[in-house]
């Protein structure tokens, strides 16, 4: 897993990409910008830019998770996926 990030103009992007050994590449973008009042702080827009993608692909891998459940569960519409 990587994670870019990108800073222009007081804004802060944050790519997070997945590339699995199986060819799956899942990817999400999340963003922060800095108000001008805010001092300038650039870990705190590369947290929660950082954040916010990881967060984003925790639910995409999720969805991806759940699609593959489920073409693959022999008894359809019974899967069920236990996140505990």
């Amino acid at each position: 897993m990587d994670v870019n990030l990108y800073e222009k103009d007081g804004r802060t992007r944050a790519e997070a990409v997945l590339r699995t050994d199986a060819g799956t590449e899942l990817r999400h973008v999340g963003e922060a910008r800095k108000n001008p009042r805010d001092r300038d702080v650039p870990e705190i827009g590369d947290e929660l830019a950082t954040c916010r993608a990881l967060a984003g692909l925790a639910h995409d891998l999720l969805d991806a998770t759940v699609g593959d459940v489920e073409e693959n569960d022999p008894s359809p519409g019974e899967a069920h996926i236990r996140m505990d």
